[in-house]
């Protein structure tokens, strides 16, 4: 299983990080990671991500502006 992350704008195009992400053996690996890098990835132009386990979304769109706002 590998589990990773998809970034967007607001509109749901897909769009490239600013911070270059692994592929991720576990859900809570992904989530932590998110959970670090977060702001670089909102001040590198991402407004939202979708986490996928292989080809299966697991949740999404996930604002990372509802976060700033935390």
């Amino acid at each position: 299983m590998a589990w990773t992350w998809r970034f967007e704008k607001s509109d749901g195009t897909e769009t490239d990080p600013a911070v270059e992400p692994e592929e991720f053996t576990t859900q809570g690996d992904a989530e932590s990671w998110v959970g670090e890098v977060w702001q670089e990835l909102l001040e590198g132009g991402v407004d939202q991500v979708r986490l996928f386990e292989d080809d299966s979304e697991i949740y999404g769109p996930m604002s990372l502006h509802e976060a700033q706002q935390a």
